[in-house]
């Protein structure tokens, strides 16, 4: 994955904004530019925070249908004056759940859980029987019977309450294929047990992929099936098969061309969101990161042809407005939009627009499909800087202008994660979007790591000498020599943050050190070359990247040493 670290974002056309329907409005382009918090307003549900409460938001203009992913035309105001909603759902809300194939009853939906927008799910007895996620979750509707007709009442009664931080007061789920790999290393034990993402880079990984050398043979039913074995609370995916996929790598590109939006949609989201809707996996709380680095690399990236072609035809704001809408229908799915790191998006240039078009994009998706978003994902930017910050003055010049900061506004990841939170609020999220820090590599621990601020009264030599983050340049990405883990999954560890998180399981290589020949679609990027001298990208230093790596994904035993070694906090 590339992460440009920096460029001026270009002037986007603009796009008139529509209200969520069944199929994403084809965009041709893409806007950045501020947009109105009041168009589509009908999109935000009732303040009701429980889903067993009468609902009392306004009037929605449709009923939600019976059971369409994305309801009517508005389908997302609040509900109609609760009719029986309440814990048990109506009349068919039988809390102990229902014989196999039992609809639950007409009244399921309720009509009264338009505060968090799951009206007409419920689950009562046999899952989303009489109201199955009408209107996208929000669409205020008594419903007519549902999509699913249950399977056996394995959900149980009541509602599917829509948390606020899916994190907090619940337990991860643990991939037992990652786990196994680094059991099988001289000390992985240690860690083996953290919760780490499981990554759906390719339609084949939806059923499993015995073959791949990255991805393992469970498929994504497969991984919900054991997440309910192990009582997990939580479990994350990372969605992750744009067309035209990660434009600006090679190590990353993914199977679908640049106009395969509707394989992208009828092949790889909705059989996604068939399985994750499945009433037996209301309980967990289902994450899903949300396609990284696409919507960074329409703002600083299109000098690169791939990329301004995924610009001009608009399917990386369409697919990820279709997979928020999709995923975001069901009541126990959270889902976090990648948005880069400190390092790619933190100058002021690229910070405004990253929020604009973060913002165009909920609008066309529905601002209440999106749960926050998530910074450094699969990246090695330091949490905290803890010897300095960005108005830090040496021999009264600012750290600004060191060439490691280079007039960026953020020195670290909480720093900058807290910041566009608070932007994407003034924009027109709601105050409730949390933020995600993937700290699965970026500790950097170990005998490199300074213990104190240094002395020097050289900005350069300050800042060089205090950071640590060791990278030869911030822009540098794959398989960085140095790195350690860092902070262990933790919910609500800091203002603003739902959590830290381990989304690119540690030992998984981010590309290959030179090409290699695979029927897995991926290919070679020079920025996981260590000989390679860079590009415009990395200001045209070496990558840092460490020799013999593995195709991205695939396990790179050294590196898991290296995290290992380099930990901070220590193991």
């Amino acid at each position: 994955m590339l992460r440009k670290f920096r460029l001026f974002a270009s002037t986007l056309r603009a796009v008139a904004f529509v209200a969520p329907v069944a199929v994403v409005t084809p965009v041709v382009a893409v806007s950045v530019a501020a947009c109105s918090s009041s168009s589509g307003s009908s999109e935000n549900p009732g303040d009701s925070p429980n889903g067993g409460d009468t609902g009392t938001g306004g009037l929605g203009s449709s009923s939600g249908g019976s059971g369409n992913p994305f309801g009517g035309s508005s389908g997302n105001a609040g509900s109609l004056n609760g009719s029986g909603g309440g814990a048990n759902a109506g009349t068919g809300g039988a809390s102990t759940g229902g014989p196999s194939g039992t609809t639950g009853g007409a009244g399921n939906a309720g009509t009264g859980n338009a505060g968090t927008g799951n009206a007409g799910t419920g689950n009562a007895g046999t899952g989303n029987a009489g109201g199955g996620n009408a209107g996208g979750g929000n669409a205020g509707s008594s419903g007519s019977g549902g999509t699913v007709a249950g399977s056996g009442g394995t959900s149980g009664g009541g509602n599917v309450v829509h948390v606020d931080n899916p994190y907090a007061g619940t337990k991860g789920y643990v991939n037992s294929e990652w786990q196994a790999k680094a059991n099988a290393e001289p000390g992985g034990s240690k860690v083996s047990s953290t919760p780490t993402a499981v990554w759906l880079d390719r339609i084949a990984a939806i059923a499993g992929t015995p073959n791949s050398q990255s991805n393992g043979a469970m498929g994504l039913r497969d991984h919900l099936d054991a997440a309910l074995t192990q009582g997990a609370g939580y479990i994350q995916f990372v969605i992750y098969d744009l067309p035209g996929r990660d434009c600006s790598a090679l190590a990353s590109n993914g199977e679908l061309g640049p106009t395969d939006l509707p394989k992208y949609e009828s092949d790889y989201i909705d059989p996604i969101a068939a399985i994750m809707g499945d009433p037996k996996y209301s309980a967990i709380h289902i994450v899903n990161v949300i396609e990284p680095d696409s919507l960074p690399n329409l703002l600083t990236n299109t000098d690169v042809a791939e990329c301004a072609t995924m610009k001009s035809n608009g399917n990386y704001v369409n697919g990820v407005a279709y997979a928020l809408q999709k995923l975001g229908a069901i009541p126990n799915v959270y889902n976090y939009i990648d948005a880069g790191h400190h390092g790619w998006l933190g100058w002021d240039s690229n910070f405004g627009p990253t929020a604009d078009l973060f913002h165009q994009v909920g609008m066309m998706a529905g601002l209440s499909t999106i749960s926050g978003f998530i910074t450094n994902t699969a990246n090695y930017s330091a949490l905290t800087e803890p010897f300095f910050n960005i108005n830090t003055t040496v021999n009264g010049t600012s750290v600004k202008q060191s060439k490691w900061v280079d007039y960026n506004s953020y020195v670290d990841e909480l720093t900058y994660a807290q910041a566009l939170r608070t932007k994407l609020v003034s924009e027109g999220f709601d105050s409730s979007i949390g933020m995600l820090i993937d700290t699965s590599r970026n500790g950097w621990g170990g005998s490199a790591r300074p213990t104190a601020a240094s002395t020097s009264t050289d900005v350069d030599t300050f800042v060089d000498g205090s950071r640590i983050d060791r990278r030869i340049q911030a822009g540098n990405w794959c398989n960085q020599t140095g790195a350690g883990l860092g902070e262990r999954p933790t919910a609500s560890p800091a203002d603003g943050i739902d959590a830290y998180v381990w989304i690119k399981p540690p030992g998984e290589s981010d590309g290959s050190s030179t090409m290699i020949a695979n029927s897995d679609g991926k290919g070679f990027d020079r920025m996981c070359d260590p000989t390679y001298t860079g590009n415009e990208r990395n200001g045209n230093n070496l990558t840092g990247a460490l020799s013999n790596a593995p195709l991205s994904g695939a396990w790179f035993s050294a590196q898991f040493q290296q995290l290992m070694q380099n930990a901070d906090p220590p193991l």
